[in-house]
């Protein structure tokens, strides 16, 4: 599947003032709307010290991913690096402001009340997922992770919930996700439509109100774990549940390949999708093909 909008040529970083860089996945909650792409996306250009590496909408789960890479600066206390014990803590990256842009021109335009797809989702702003790179340590993106969290809960007042590393106890995205109902489609047996959160909450969040304090927003997840791949397998098949059987024998919750998740996931009249998030050191697309 081709990008909604083309990958556009970016300045390239520098590495030879900074060894610590960090990326983030930003999955915002719409692809139809062309005026709240354009705007998500003019935001993601607004430093040139960010790098957009690659942007990806897909029409029938109505959904965009942003991959973007920036340097960041840690407080060592002069000495090189953290003591033994002591909290690690960014003082300064370009790549915050830039999600901080991106997310208010995806709240200021996209309400999920009148959104559907056939992709799950609990949030116009769904998702955020850091991944240390470089020399970038798993402590460090998870102190800028847990600083991007109060900002999403601070300028839109939206319920925040970590996962991983970034999770005091290293929550999994999927088991905050299962609490949440996330993965239950509201709509046609296989989408999701309008707000799916209750107003009050089955679980408390880690950051921001306790309760949903606005369905056009709804809530956010942010988490940080070493770099994972999208890798979406799609069968020629309009029966679900089949596929789903079929995506149980790859998701590792299920006993199928270690570290995999896995859905099954309605793509268009004829086809359904197998939506995988891989970890290379563990498992490949390869693997997934030949299960």
């Amino acid at each position: 599947m081709e990008p909604h909008h083309a990958n556009k040529p970016r300045p390239k970083l520098s590495a030879t003032k900074h060894s610590k860089f960090i990326s983030c996945k930003l999955y915002i909650s719409e692809s139809r709307n062309a005026t709240a792409v354009d705007a998500v996306e003019r935001a993601s250009k607004s430093d040139p010290q960010v790098v957009v590496v690659s942007q990806f909408g897909d029409h029938h789960y109505n959904r965009f991913r942003y991959t973007l890479v920036s340097y960041i600066v840690v407080d060592d206390g002069g000495g090189g690096s953290s003591a033994a014990g002591e909290a690690t803590v960014v003082v300064h990256s370009p790549i915050r402001k830039v999600l901080l842009a991106m997310m208010e021109a995806a709240f200021s335009s996209i309400d999920l009340e009148s959104q559907s797809g056939a992709h799950p989702r609990m949030g116009v702003v769904d998702d955020l997922s850091f991944h240390p790179v470089g020399q970038a340590t798993v402590e460090d993106a998870a102190s800028l992770a847990r600083q991007v969290a109060s900002d999403i809960a601070c300028i839109a007042a939206v319920p925040v919930f970590l996962y991983a590393a970034a999770h005091p106890a290293g929550k999994s995205v999927g088991a905050v996700r299962r609490e949440l109902g996330y993965y239950r489609p509201n709509y046609r047996g296989n989408q999701w439509s309008g707000s799916v959160l209750p107003d009050v909450l089955p679980v408390k969040p880690d950051v921001g109100p306790a309760h949903v304090v606005s369905h056009k927003r709804g809530a956010t997840t942010v988490g940080v774990t070493p770099w994972i791949e999208n890798y979406n397998v799609p069968v020629l098949c309009k029966d679900v549940a089949t596929v789903r059987r079929i995506t149980r024998g790859v998701t590792g919750r299920s006993g199928g390949l270690p570290t995999v998740q896995a859905l099954a996931l309605f793509h268009g009249d004829d086809c359904t999708e197998i939506a995988c998030l891989l970890d290379p050191d563990h498992a490949s697309a390869y693997q997934v093909q030949t299960v």
